[in-house]
């Protein structure tokens, strides 16, 4: 037996077609914020003409698209003609909001619906002129759920005399709505599209669903904005720990030399002013350089002017192997990593040494990162937990294994590999990245 196969009501087909109607802006709202230019647009609240126009074109294009699809394909979840140009004034500005009303009501007029122009192009100016009066922020706050405490909002009102502008953005789709509905009965679908409906119920839900379809877009572009920003104070934060733990370092070995030319200043006068010449040339050299990333080379370069002052210090005792692969030399550094291992080296390590020593810089690449090693046969040190340093190293070791770890993540850090009276290994790995011009921070 075969049965009949059931015709949606007028009502069923209602809703059905303003719950397609969220999906689709909400699918719209989150493609354009995908796209780094229109993005980049929401970030900034003041923005000039170009980016006002760029707006208004790629959130306009689309929406004529929709309204020519509901006249060709009688597809009529995808007409958004008094929503976009609501929102497009209300984020860039009156004439964004007209231009979009322009964009979506000439086709509409195109198809002898003569109230769609004037009426698309006066929701983008209401959209806009809400834009122009209330605060910016209130704007990304717009909610529907406004309502739902709408009882303290009007005592507050009452009580401090006070606008409160999200009861003022949720009142001014709902107006439109409203007009769009009494324009659609006094004149006919024929002059200006809506979704009529012959019960007060049915208009409610209506109404509702404008204005989730403004709250929906604005929703998922404020969510792009806050995680934008939460990205840039990230950055800005990092930055500043790595700045943080740079400056640590430049004291803690400006401290620990000049501790050095004291022990030098009464018995070996001439030794002291030496190592206070090549101290001067070496701090000038700090102070040029802003840079927090360096290559390879220029990290040696500066411990080569460091070693001069400890060769001064240590005379023909120390002994300087350098073991750099040529191709290592232009893969970018922190700033200054190396030399809190050169000089724990040669303090802990070799200066307590009788006899002679050897410190070794060693450089080489395998895939994806660069090995760097100091090593020295001085007298060694307790192995520390797991290789790396602890609350038990000096501060240059503590700083550069944290400075490892800020930088590139957790998985980077300074390893140690240290044999009472046979010498002490440290090793850091850098993520390779080679440049031809200086980075900053």
């Amino acid at each position: 037996m075969v049965q009949e196969g059931r015709s949606l009501s007028a009502e069923q087909f209602l809703l059905i077609t303003l719950v397609v109607q969220l999906a689709v802006v909400a699918t719209l709202a989150t493609m354009l914020v995908r796209f780094s230019r229109f993005r980049r647009i929401l970030l900034t609240e003041k923005r000039d003409w170009p980016e006002r126009l760029t707006f208004a074109l790629m959130f306009g294009v689309p929406l004529a698209v929709g309204v020519g699809a509901r006249l060709l394909l009688r597809y009529n979840a995808a007409d958004f003609s008094l929503v976009g140009p609501f929102i497009a004034g209300l984020i860039a500005g009156p004439y964004a909001g007209a231009l979009v009303g322009v964009m979506v009501g000439v086709p509409a007029t195109s198809a002898g619906e003569v109230l769609a122009l004037p009426f698309a192009v006066g929701c983008g100016f209401a959209g806009g002129g809400l834009r122009e009066v209330c605060p910016k922020e209130a704007i990304w706050h717009f909610s529907p759920f406004v309502f739902t405490g709408l009882h303290r909002y009007a005592w507050r009102i009452l009580r401090r005399f006070q606008v409160d502008w999200q009861v003022v953005l949720i009142a001014a789709p709902i107006a439109l709505e409203l007009i769009r509905q009494f324009l659609g009965h006094r004149f006919g679908a024929h002059r200006l599209f809506y979704l009529g409906t012959d019960t007060p119920g049915l208009t409610l839900v209506v109404v509702l669903a404008t204005v989730l379809s403004v709250a929906i877009p604005i929703k998922i572009w404020n969510s792009a904005r806050i995680e934008h920003k939460l990205q840039e104070q990230e950055k800005l934060l990092l930055a500043a720990r790595v700045e943080a733990l740079a400056n640590q370092i430049n004291p803690h070995f400006l401290f620990n030399t000049l501790t050095s030319i004291s022990s030098l200043i009464r018995s070996q006068p001439e030794t002291a002013r030496t190592v206070i010449v090549k101290l001067s040339g070496l701090l000038r050299r700090l102070l040029r350089s802003q840079d927090h990333f360096v290559t390879l080379r220029e990290e040696l370069a500066a411990i080569d002017e460091y070693l001069d002052i400890e060769c001064v210090r240590f005379g023909t005792r120390l002994k300087v192997v350098k073991q750099i692969e040529p191709d290592s030399l232009d893969v970018v550094v922190p700033s200054m990593i190396l030399q809190p291992l050169v000089e724990n080296s040669l303090r802990h390590g070799l200066a307590p040494k009788v006899g002679p020593g050897e410190l070794v810089l060693r450089s080489h690449r395998s895939p994806g990162h660069t090995v760097i090693e100091v090593i020295d046969n001085g007298l060694g040190m307790s192995p520390t937990s797991g290789g790396t340093p602890d609350e038990a190293s000096g501060i240059g070791l503590r700083n550069v294994n944290e400075r490892l770890r800020v930088i590139y993540g957790a998985n980077y850090r300074l390893q140690l590999e240290s044999v009472p009276g046979q010498g002490t290994r440290a090793r850091i790995e850098i993520p390779e990245a080679v440049i031809t011009e200086r980075i900053t921070a």
